[in-house]
């Protein structure tokens, strides 16, 4: 049975509320910065749901998802990861996604925030990645929901000591 909150003609219409609220930012103060893994990472695109008055300035959690795509060139698919986004900032509960390419593999990189440590576990059956699942290397896709219980830390800490400690 189809979860209601995924039908695609819903999540484009709540995607574009959020886009016409002036919620959505898409920043590139953070575009070209390297991050260090297991190799070297390039951020190339970052958007961002700005919060609301019930919710925490910090994220609950982070879904970290890395994968190859299994077709066209990393330059293609960084054009087609803009397809996506509106079924991504339509989900319940997320609040950010910065996208990276590995520089020596080639490897997907996405990091999202989300509200709650639920929300990042829902968003593994979701629309957006079942369309992922779908475009990636058979088993080269991994991912990892990491709880963030300091709500009070700015993000760009959070996201400094995640990629060093993961």
């Amino acid at each position: 049975m189809t979860d209601v909150s995924q039908i695609p003609p819903l999540l484009l219409t709540r995607a574009s509320g959020l886009l016409l609220s002036g919620r959505v930012r898409f920043p590139k103060n953070r575009v070209g910065e390297i991050v260090h893994e297991e190799e070297e990472f390039k951020i190339f695109r970052q958007v961002i749901l700005d919060t609301t008055r019930d919710e925490y300035e910090s994220p609950g959690a982070i879904f970290k998802v890395c994968f190859h795509f299994a077709r066209f060139s990393a330059k293609t698919n960084q054009t087609l990861s803009l397809i996506p986004i509106p079924f991504i900032l339509a989900q319940p509960g997320f609040r950010s996604k910065t996208w990276l390419l590995g520089q020596e593999t080639g490897l997907f990189q996405g990091f999202y925030e989300w509200n709650t440590v639920k929300d990042s576990e829902n968003y593994w059956t979701s629309f957006p990645m079942k369309l992922m699942k779908k475009r990636a290397v058979p088993d080269s896709l991994t991912y990892g929901i990491y709880e963030y219980s300091n709500q009070d830390q700015r993000i760009e800490n959070l996201f400094l000591r995640k990629t060093v400690n993961l």
